[in-house]
């Protein structure tokens, strides 16, 4: 037992594994891996617990190229998926931006829906999302509604009656989706990543809280992200312009840099 994550004479680690081992599905998990500090976390504790997985992550056309070598370069057994539409087209923001008529925002969050959240349809996934990554998931720790507002129904686990909270059903999706850490505040998912000497993305050594995509509107450093990656910036640009001659009706904006200074002013 270390440090913080001996919480009250329980071990989050062994409670983590013991839950990843007790739902594992004959056919193993989808383990739904972005590269971020948690699905790090989640994918070592998988191999910890000994069950078999295949880890999934979905290439979103903006996420920071120093996120992408990482996992290629850590994690080459993770499977490099490509979203695509139902005829096969590959989907990046850059073609999501002027086909939707206007950029991904706060409210309107299309891309997250199209890039980051496909796959693992009818598996049993695997997923990092914890209760202290916001307060709207804090405020579900106690029923068995999700964010989109559809209905899970959860699993049983006898022995352990908690683990319910963490293994439910989607049938919107047709999947299981556990939540091994979802119980894990920040400073435990640092804690287990020095303990047990995890590879993690050196882009949190500089500054970054969270990795998403480059000009994620939800982002605080969404300006400064873009002037780090000027060659993203003028891709947005690009995908602004198509989509003002897209446009069927009257706007303020006449570039693409106002759009641009719209998005970013929020």
């Amino acid at each position: 037992m270390i440090g913080q994550l001996n919480i009250n004479g329980m071990d989050k680690v062994e409670t983590a594994i013991q839950r990843l081992q007790t739902f594992e599905p004959p056919e193993g998990y989808y383990l739904a891996f972005s590269g971020g500090k948690d699905s790090v976390v989640i994918k070592a504790l998988a191999d910890m617990a000994g069950v078999k997985y295949d880890a999934h992550y979905n290439l979103t056309s903006v996420d920071p190229p120093e996120l992408v070598r990482f996992i290629k370069d850590e994690h080459p057994d993770v499977i490099i998926d490509i979203p695509r539409d139902k005829e096969g087209k590959h989907i990046t923001m850059w073609n999501l931006i002027p086909k939707k008529k206007m950029p991904p925002t706060r409210l309107v969050r299309y891309c997250c829906d199209k890039l980051k959240e496909g796959g693992g349809e009818g598996r049993f996934v695997v997923t990092g999302v914890r209760w202290a990554e916001s307060v709207r998931r804090a405020k579900s720790r106690s029923g068995l509604e999700i964010d989109n507002g559809d209905k899970r129904r959860s699993l049983e686990d006898p022995d352990n009656p908690e683990n319910a909270k963490m293994a439910r059903f989607c049938p919107t999706k047709g999947e299981h989706i556990l939540n091994p850490i979802i119980d894990w505040e920040d400073s435990e998912v640092w804690e287990f990543i020095r303990e047990y000497d995890v590879p993690y993305c050196k882009l949190y050594d500089q500054g970054y809280k969270r990795l998403g995509c480059i000009g994620c509107p939800m982002s605080v450093n969404q300006a400064k992200e873009l002037e780090r990656y000027p060659k993203y910036k003028r891709a947005y640009l690009r995908a602004f312009k198509e989509m003002l001659e897209n446009l069927d009706k009257k706007t303020t904006w006449k570039t693409p840099e106002d759009v641009m200074e719209w998005w970013i002013g929020g």
